[in-house]
Protein backbone atom coordinates (compact mmCIF):
# COMPACT_ATOMS: atom_id res chain seq x y z
CA UNK A 1 0.00 0.00 0.00
CA UNK A 2 1.48 3.48 -0.84
CA UNK A 3 0.41 6.74 1.19
CA UNK A 4 0.80 10.36 0.19
CA UNK A 5 3.65 11.85 2.01
CA UNK A 6 4.07 15.90 2.25
CA UNK A 7 7.90 17.49 2.57
CA UNK A 8 8.45 20.84 3.27
CA UNK A 9 11.28 22.11 1.38
CA UNK A 10 13.60 24.60 0.22
CA UNK A 11 12.10 25.83 -2.99
CA UNK A 12 16.09 25.60 -4.69
CA UNK A 13 16.51 21.92 -3.18
CA UNK A 14 13.50 20.59 -4.88
CA UNK A 15 14.14 21.85 -8.15
CA UNK A 16 17.53 20.27 -7.42
CA UNK A 17 15.88 16.85 -6.62
CA UNK A 18 13.71 17.49 -9.72
CA UNK A 19 16.78 17.93 -11.74
CA UNK A 20 18.18 14.76 -10.34
CA UNK A 21 15.36 12.46 -10.87
CA UNK A 22 15.39 13.53 -14.52
CA UNK A 23 18.62 12.66 -14.67
CA UNK A 24 18.18 9.58 -13.39
CA UNK A 25 15.34 8.91 -15.35
CA UNK A 26 13.24 8.26 -11.95
CA UNK A 27 10.81 10.06 -10.26
CA UNK A 28 11.22 12.32 -6.86
CA UNK A 29 9.07 9.64 -5.49
CA UNK A 30 10.99 6.89 -6.65
CA UNK A 31 14.59 8.74 -5.44
CA UNK A 32 12.79 9.62 -1.90
CA UNK A 33 11.76 6.22 -1.55
CA UNK A 34 15.28 4.59 -2.34
CA UNK A 35 16.81 6.85 -0.01
CA UNK A 36 14.62 5.87 3.20
CA UNK A 37 15.44 1.91 2.46
CA UNK A 38 19.23 2.83 2.24
CA UNK A 39 18.86 4.98 5.66
CA UNK A 40 16.31 2.14 7.13
CA UNK A 41 19.02 -0.70 6.02
CA UNK A 42 21.85 0.46 7.93
CA UNK A 43 22.91 0.09 11.56
CA UNK A 44 20.31 1.57 13.36
CA UNK A 45 23.44 2.31 16.25
CA UNK A 46 26.75 2.77 14.10
CA UNK A 47 30.20 2.98 16.13
CA UNK A 48 30.48 6.37 17.50
CA UNK A 49 32.74 8.72 16.14
CA UNK A 50 36.42 8.60 17.48
CA UNK A 51 37.73 10.67 19.98
CA UNK A 52 40.15 13.51 18.48
CA UNK A 53 42.84 11.44 20.70
CA UNK A 54 41.86 8.22 19.39
CA UNK A 55 42.32 9.86 16.10
CA UNK A 56 45.46 10.92 16.65
CA UNK A 57 46.94 7.67 17.46
CA UNK A 58 44.89 5.44 14.89
CA UNK A 59 47.24 4.01 12.33
CA UNK A 60 50.37 5.05 14.57
CA UNK A 61 51.89 1.38 14.50
CA UNK A 62 51.02 0.63 10.85
CA UNK A 63 54.35 0.52 10.19
CA UNK A 64 55.58 -1.44 13.07
CA UNK A 65 57.02 -5.10 13.21
CA UNK A 66 54.85 -5.94 16.11
CA UNK A 67 52.05 -7.77 15.58
CA UNK A 68 49.24 -10.20 17.96
CA UNK A 69 51.52 -12.18 19.23
CA UNK A 70 53.74 -9.92 20.43
CA UNK A 71 51.28 -8.22 22.38
CA UNK A 72 50.18 -11.71 23.80
CA UNK A 73 53.59 -12.48 25.32
CA UNK A 74 54.15 -8.99 26.55
CA UNK A 75 50.69 -9.95 28.89
CA UNK A 76 52.17 -13.40 29.79
CA UNK A 77 55.27 -12.01 30.94
CA UNK A 78 53.67 -9.11 32.48
CA UNK A 79 50.71 -11.36 34.12
CA UNK A 80 52.85 -14.72 35.33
Amino acid sequence: MQTKLTLRLEDQLIEQAKSYAAQAGKSVSQIVAEYFKLLTSQKINPTPPSTPITQSLRGLLRDSKLDEKDYKKYLEEKHL
